[in-house]
């Protein structure tokens, strides 16, 4: 028999499939009528044990079929709702095939009323992330930023992601990037229906991409898991900066062995968001002030087919198209008080941009219970399209002269992934892995000036092309074992990237090759019943984002500019982490991160031409350090929720820079989300949180808070729901200073707020569930597209 799974284990890692085992056991499921029964559950016990050999449904004939069934003595149990359970009596399977149409007549279950109540989401803590299961809960929120607020620590302001001062939180969709999509038109636009978990990843293991330093926040869709043909129709209007609407579809069908879904949506979004900044140049003071509303439009459509050619076999392709286009025009006054004198500066910048993302992820999976094999291929292709206009407006003695920018961007990336996991039983499983990733990026940004004729001439400072040739190979194997009280996982991932950064109109060529281990493991141990801890440890990576190493340059106002570093290394961090949970929720933890190189957004002022840039550098060190605790809310009659505090230390150094560079701040942040079954029928849910201030990168901030309502009702057998949102209550700024070498400035930044959103969802079709689901493959590349939006 080891010979046998020695010969298997080979195949397998060479990509064959040899089925071992030696007996088939097959039959048919009717109902008293002699009708088969469709989708039952049968699920193969070993006899005197209540351990779940396989599990398979019956086919569209009634038809159940076991595989590779070693010979001994089983019972097999069958199930479906409406239907009593019936269990077999124990035979002894010896025979190669075995057509065992056992007496499973189902009898008819009459079933009494039920009366569905709101379930709160389920948060799970595990020793290297927190789940929060929200595919059975009674959702009131309409959106993923809603989502994110049921995650305990994570706070949203502005379409921005905050976890206990930390800000460089990497989303992922079903295991994708985003960041190459307008962050917070994502947050704002995708439906919580669409939603079964969402994972806070805070010591990722070998199976994820060792890029990034802070967080993985996984947010993963559902499948189409009900039988039949069902759908959905929302529609949202509300009241942002102006009146903002949108409208979505979706329908899907599970027959046979064939599951496929389809859905198309449409958003009008309003927005808006103010920069003001006033700092001292020599004996100066200028106070620059930017308002900027804008309305992005977001088309979206998405279709995916599974097809289960046996039990253990499964094709499937989804394809996503995102097309954006977002025109604003920012008023900037610029106001220059020398002395007692004071000369103002009026400019427009115009930005046009229209963004479209393509992706195609076809897979294959082969899973008969022990061992699993997924293949997946990932592709996405990237465009980006960008005409910016700084004009001067009006009259003003302060001489400047027009600009304007062409920007036009194209990322094509390929994928390739393949996974095999071995479960010997149910305290001992392992895995292996591999990964190439290919990504062409090609930058051009054209730059011009208006001369004194008004004709606009290149700026050969300015204008580039900028080519990005990757590939990215990585290898991992990881194991989990529990053993008593206790329980193991160790992974080792290894990954190589060759890195090729051409600047065109430079002539100019920089190559990067990177040949690291990122080795990643966790203990826990079960104390009591109830009390459990755990510690984890990772090493990662953080390359720099594509458009961080152009030597473009980015005018907001005619003083406030970004510009690209194209000398910037990898960031390296070591993570560790100690959890103790309660009932597997999260209770205690701490945590301390330490990262060299640090990538790290620096403010610098020219007080010759009165500039500030904004640019990312490598600083020697990061340091942070966080503690955190949990608590549920249910003790509260009526009251379900959590409420928690972090306390955390953020420390920036680096004695590269001249004057050498030293920041380091405490900071304490309260959070709460909490839900209250109202009279008729109504749910109603608070969100809010608290922060005594903090650091982000360079800006020291003030304290800052939230607090966000919402209300629902269903009509209409359940079918209709109505819910009604009020975002950003409170009207708090974010308020920051930065002091630094010839750099004084206080900064304010203002968005958005008190907005109230209304929407209707209807539901159609079947709603029997049938549970089949798994996640797509992607990774760190489109992290690191990193545009603004």
């Amino acid at each position: 028999m080891e010979l046998k799974k020695i010969i298997f284990l080979s195949l397998v890692l060479l990509g064959i499939t040899y089925n071992y085992g030696q007996h088939r056991i097959t039959g048919k499921i009717v109902d008293n009528n002699n009708a088969s029964l469709v989708f039952a559950n049968a699920i193969l016990y070993a006899d005197k044990t209540n351990t779940a050999i396989f599990a398979v449904a019956t086919n569209e004939d009634g038809i159940y079929l076991f595989e590779n069934v070693e010979t001994g003595q089983y019972r097999i149990e069958v199930s479906m709702i409406g239907y009593k359970t019936k269990v077999s009596k124990v035979f002894k399977c010896d025979k190669s095939t075995m057509n065992l149409s056992f007496d499973f007549s189902l009898d008819s279950e009459q079933l009494d009323e039920v009366v569905l109540t709101y379930k709160k989401p389920i948060i799970r803590q595990t020793a290297e992330k927190l789940i929060v299961d929200i595919e059975k809960s009674e959702m009131i929120n309409t959106n993923l930023q809603d989502v994110m607020k049921k995650i305990p620590g994570v706070i949203v302001t502005n379409g921005k992601l905050n976890y206990g001062g930390q800000k460089n939180i990497r989303i992922l969709i079903n295991g994708k990037t985003t960041d190459f999509i307008d962050m917070a038109a994502l947050l704002r636009e995708m439906p919580v229906d669409n939603i079964a978990s969402v994972e806070l990843i805070q010591q990722p293991g070998a199976e994820y991409d060792a890029e990034g330093s802070g967080p993985i926040i996984n947010v993963i869709l559902k499948k189409n898991t009900k039988l039949g043909t069902h759908g959905s129709i929302k529609s949202t209007v509300g009241y942002v900066e102006d009146v903002m609407y949108g409208t979505s579809a979706s329908i899907a069908s599970y027959k046979n062995k064939l599951n496929w879904q389809a859905s198309a949506g449409y958003t009008k979004s309003s927005w808006r968001e103010d920069l003001i900044i006033s700092r001292t140049v020599l004996d100066q003071t200028y106070d620059q002030t930017s308002i900027s509303p804008y309305d992005p439009e977001t088309f979206s459509v998405r279709g995916g087919i599974d097809y289960y050619l046996t039990n253990q076999h499964t094709l499937g392709v989804s394809v996503n198209r995102i097309d954006s286009q977002s025109d604003r025009v920012t008023a900037n006054t610029t106001t220059i008080l020398d002395g007692s004198t004071a000369t103002s500066l009026f400019t427009d910048n115009s930005f046009d941009r229209d963004r479209s993302t393509f992706t195609v992820s076809p897979y294959y999976e082969y899973d008969d219970q022990k061992n699993k094999i997924t293949l997946d291929f990932n592709y996405i292709d990237y465009e980006y399209n960008n005409q910016n206009n700084l004009f001067k407006v009006g009259e003003s003695s302060i001489v400047y002269r027009n600009q304007r920018y062409y920007q036009e961007a194209a990322y094509k990336i390929f994928t390739y992934k393949g996974d095999y996991k071995r479960t010997e039983n149910d305290n001992f499983d392992w895995s292996v892995g591999a990964k190439y990733s290919k990504v062409d990026s090609d930058s051009d940004l054209q730059s011009f000036t208006q001369n004194d004729q008004g004709v606009f001439v290149n700026n050969n400072d300015q204008t580039n092309r900028f080519l990005i040739d990757e590939d990215i190979i990585a290898v991992y194997s990881k194991l989990n074992t529990k053993l008593d009280k206790w329980s193991f996982s160790g992974g080792l991932r290894w990954e190589e990237s060759d890195t090729k950064g051409i600047s065109v109109t430079q002539n100019e060529t920089r190559t990067r090759t990177i040949s690291k281990l990122f080795p990643s493991l966790s203990i826990g141990r079960e104390i009591t019943q109830e009390l459990g801890t755990s510690i984890a440890y990772s090493y990662r990576i953080q390359r720099p984002s594509y458009n961080s190493l152009n030597s473009f340059v980015y005018y907001y106002d005619p003083y406030t500019f970004e510009e690209g570093n194209p000398n910037l290394k990898p960031a390296f961090t070591n993570s560790f982490r100690f959890n103790l949970t309660y009932e597997n929720q999260p209770f205690f933890s701490v945590n301390y991160k330490e990262t060299t190189d640090a990538l790290f957004e620096i403010i610098t002022q020219n007080d010759t031409s009165a500039e500030t840039s904004r640019s990312v550098i490598n600083l020697a060190e990061n340091k942070s350090f966080g503690a955190s605790i949990f608590a549920p809310l249910d003790f509260i009659k009526g009251l379900d929720g959590f409420s928690g505090l972090i306390v955390n230390y953020n420390e920036y150094t680096s004695k590269k820079l001249t004057p050498a560079l030293d920041l380091s701040q405490w900071s304490l942040t309260w959070y709460t989300s909490a839900e209250y079954k109202l009279p008729w029928g109504v749910n109603s849910e608070i969100s809010g949180y608290y922060t005594t201030g903090g650091l982000e990168g360079q800006i020291e901030h003030e304290w800052m808070a939230g607090i966000d309502l919402a209300i629902s009702k269903k009509f209409m057998n359940d079918q209709l729901k109505v819910s009604l949102e009020f975002e950003e209550v409170l009207n708090r700024k974010f308020l920051g200073a930065v002091t630094y070498d010839n750099v004084n400035a206080t900064i304010e930044n203002d968005w958005t707020r008190q907005n109230i959103y209304l929407q209707l969802h209807y539901s159609f079709g079947s709603k029997f569930g049938k549970n089949k689901k798994r996640s797509n493959v992607s990774k760190e590349e489109q992290e690191r597209i990193d545009d603004d939006n």
